[in-house]
């Protein structure tokens, strides 16, 4: 349990959104009769805050007060402003996915109503429930403490929603239309290594090793499941009375049909534990170095304890979420590179690039 002194305190660092960015508010003038029409269980003008972030959708906060005086919030997904790949910022795909996957998989917010015209808001977007609770980011609130046993307890409940998610019976559910699935393994290697490839700059390296590793020791199996493909703690809502109680899974973005074990590869690339340097430490963003928390190695022990899977040599697994987060780092440096956004914060990016594909090397020597 938190050493939070009382319920009002653990009310506190519920998670909450904050002021509107400039230039990205919402027309509630087009908005509030659209809302009316189509949820009427929501009624009157609503406060408006934003969530911190923006990179990729835009994510609203809608507060509704009834005259009781009772608030209720739900939350407005968009796509955001500009040119977008194709396939990318798809709501309409988010919001179906979420919908048939609620009746079996309870962490899903409830989806309320989702809007095509994008005449409405410049955009398409859904609107959905929102669960209130505690995010664990880069670290906790002030004052908000976990126990080691605390600690270790969250994190096996939050590995068994992965498991769970991994476990649901897609075809029952509706989403076989999702992806392709089989021949998922090869499309990925394929498809990273295209990106990468296309995003090199002429400061990181050409990632042939990695890329030539990973096209050479492929699985001669894979098993096709349901995948977040984002699973990460500062994706979890947890309940602020017993923080171990795991509420809600969001961001469901990058959601397909693939295999399960490079889903938990792409999770263990972003597990930044106690032990490490210093700079796996600098880009950590997830509470993982907590006292309590399991290594990568327990994380990936207790998974195929739980759900039986025979790995000889978990490494392409683990390899895979390393290079896969390196093509994903060098795209946003090459927009960067080539003056497409001026963001500072993306100025230092390629030495990373550089890290993690040396951590790469290190898992297929078995030394990470």
């Amino acid at each position: 349990m938190p050493d939070s002194k009382s319920n009002s305190t653990n009310q506190q660092v519920i998670d909450t959104a904050g002021q509107v960015r400039k230039g990205e508010e919402l027309n509630l003038t087009k908005l509030i009769p659209w809302i009316e029409s189509n949820i009427p269980s929501l009624k009157g003008q609503p406060m408006v805050t934003q969530y911190s972030g923006g990179a990729s959708n835009w994510t609203y906060c809608l507060t509704y007060t009834d005259k009781n005086g009772t608030n209720r919030d739900v939350i407005l997904r968009r796509a955001p402003a500009g040119t977008k790949a194709k396939g990318a910022h798809d709501m309409g795909r988010e919001y179906r996915l979420q919908a048939a996957l609620k009746p079996v998989y309870s962490y899903v917010p409830e989806m309320l109503g989702h809007c095509e015209d994008e005449s409405v808001l410049g955009a398409e977007f859904y609107v959905m429930e929102k669960l209130n609770g505690l995010i664990p980011r880069k670290n906790l609130p002030k004052g908000f403490k976990l126990e080691p046993q605390t600690t270790k307890q969250l994190c096996l409940n939050a590995l068994d929603s992965l498991i769970e998610l991994h476990q649901v019976d897609y075809q029952a559910a509706g989403l076989s239309h999702l992806a392709k699935g089989n021949g998922y393994t090869q499309r990925q290697i394929e498809g990273w290594s295209a990106r990468y490839t296309k995003a090199k700059t002429w400061n990181v390296p050409s990632g042939n090793y990695v890329m030539n590793w990973l096209r050479n020791n492929m699985p001669s199996h894979e098993h096709i499941c349901l995948t977040h493909n984002d699973f990460r703690f500062d994706n979890l809502v947890l309940d602020v009375n017993d923080p171990t109680k795991i509420l809600g899974v969001l961001d469901w973005e990058l959601a397909t049909l693939g295999d399960p074990l490079m889903d938990l590869g792409n999770s263990l690339a972003y597990w930044v534990q106690a032990d490490d340097d210093k700079l796996a430490k600098s880009t950590r963003r997830q509470p993982t170095h907590l006292p309590g928390m399991l290594s990568r190695k327990e994380v990936i022990d207790y998974y195929l304890k739980k759900t039986g899977f025979k790995v000889e040599n978990f490494a392409f697994y683990e390899v895979y979420g390393l290079f896969r987060l390196a093509a994903i780092a060098q795209q946003i440096y090459y927009r960067y590179h080539h003056k497409q956004t001026d963001n500072p914060a993306f100025k230092n990016i390629w030495f990373f690039v550089h890290y993690l594909l040396w951590q790469c090397r290190k898992a297929i020597k078995g030394k990470r």
